[in-house]
């Protein structure tokens, strides 16, 4: 076969399978109609022309021999009719019910040569056998086999006058053999497709739920940067505003210079929210597409906490260890979380109060402490230690992304500590 002829039953065989599946929907919507033209085809092919020899249509007995045509009774036309129709009416529910058409054809199929007679309707035996083993139940097929080899070894039996009985059961029994076979391999590869139907079937669902998954994930995420951003900016205007009403009596410039640093760290917090939420929108064209600057890290820091000595608040920054061999997820994660517990000891300690802030970089041991000395006025943490806000479970989670865990209580006296420690190992099977 040459290269064109492969090349040329392309669209043969996309026509034939899309015949194909036309004919299986158009089964599915209407089985009998199959179902009566297996019987018709089997009449007309089969039935038909020992009707036609009976009544004398078509002349003579054939050309076998003499002897084998004698060892045969001549049926009337009445009682090939139904002989006939006892062999191919059962084919009519071969498919709805199986095992009840194989032991209707079977029965008539043992009563006709009972009788001596032989007709070519008996090819519906093979039928109802192919039948069973596409559509019944698996556990049916070892009788119906066993019956199948009664009913050919009588038929071995009848014929064994013009040919040897062993000739005549390889036959028979080869016969057989290739329906039930061509019934399995089918009913198998009807069952790897449904199983590659049910797998896809099942790829897709778990395609959708990780999909879901990722979307609720990175809602998760843009949540806790919104709560980040938008608590700790928050606080500090709320710190300023408070303390430039306080000064716009006393001191106007102070006041003044309150008002510069509450608009400062406004555009501040519009600038991060317009990149945490530029991401989420749909581009529109080139210049549609959000404007994004890089996530904050270490390095940013100095800013967050002159930011929150602008507010009032005395805050101590050190670090120790390589802190600048850090990977801009870790880099992030620290710096969430000291914004965070800086946001909180300006919220509950109030301006005035000292923070000690600390990054320690410890082979792969990272810890961040942020301890402060209370408020001036000792008015304690609001709530109970069990009622945890939104910033320190936000802590706690950042910290588990690492293999981290984040602990905080009191320090001594009126005032509060906040220990995160990430392990910067690794994770087993990371590449």
């Amino acid at each position: 076969m040459t290269t064109e002829d492969l090349s040329g039953m392309g669209p043969l065989v996309a026509r034939l399978g899309r015949a194909g599946q036309r004919l299986r929907h158009a089964d599915r919507a209407r089985p009998w109609v199959l179902d009566t033209a297996v019987v018709v085809v089997v009449f007309l092919v089969f039935c038909l022309p020992d009707l036609l020899h009976a009544v004398g249509v078509i002349g003579g007995d054939g050309d076998g021999p003499r002897r084998f045509r004698l060892a045969f009774t001549r049926l009337p036309v009445a009682g090939m009719l139904a002989l006939q129709a006892g062999l191919v009416v059962p084919l009519l529910w071969r498919r709805r019910a199986p095992a009840a058409a194989f032991g209707a054809v079977t029965a008539v199929f043992v009563l006709q040569w009972s009788l001596g007679a032989l007709l070519r309707a008996d090819v519906a035996l093979f039928v109802a056998l192919y039948s069973l083993a596409l559509h019944g139940r698996l556990r049916q097929l070892p009788w119906a086999c066993a019956v199948a080899a009664g009913a050919l070894s009588l038929v071995a039996a009848r014929v064994s006058v013009a040919m040897s009985v062993w000739d005549a059961l390889f036959f028979l029994f080869s016969t057989a053999t290739a329906a039930l076979a061509l019934g399995l391999m089918i009913r198998i590869r009807r069952a790897q497709l449904a199983g590659l139907r049910d797998r896809a079937t099942r790829l897709e669902i778990e395609r959708d739920q990780r999909d879901r998954l990722a979307v609720a994930s990175e809602r998760a995420r843009v949540a806790r940067e919104m709560h980040d951003i938008v608590g700790h900016n928050l606080s500090v205007i709320i710190t300023l505003a408070d303390a430039g009403a306080y000064a716009a009596g006393a001191a106007p410039e102070r006041g003044k210079e309150a008002l510069h640093l509450i608009g400062d760290t406004g555009r501040q917090a519009l600038s991060e929210l317009r990149r945490v939420l530029g991401v989420l929108r749909e581009p529109d064209g080139p210049r549609g597409e959000p404007e994004l600057s890089p996530q904050p890290g270490l390095a940013d820091i100095d800013a967050l906490c002159e930011a929150v000595r602008a507010a009032g608040l005395e805050v101590v920054y050190r670090t120790a260890g390589d802190i600048d061999a850090l990977d801009s997820g870790v880099q992030l994660t620290v710096y969430r979380i000291a914004q965070e517990a800086l946001t909180n000891t300006l919220k509950h300690a109030g301006a005035g109060a000292r923070a000690n802030l600390a990054v320690l970089v410890e082979d792969t041991r990272l810890t961040i402490t942020v301890q402060d000395s209370g408020p001036s006025t000792p008015v304690g943490r609001p709530g109970p230690a069990n009622e945890e806000g939104h910033g320190l479970v936000g802590m706690r989670e950042r910290a588990a992304l690492y293999g981290g865990h984040v602990s905080a209580g009191p320090a001594g006296g009126a005032g509060w500590m906040v220990r995160a420690t990430l392990d910067l190992a690794p994770q087993a099977g990371a590449r």
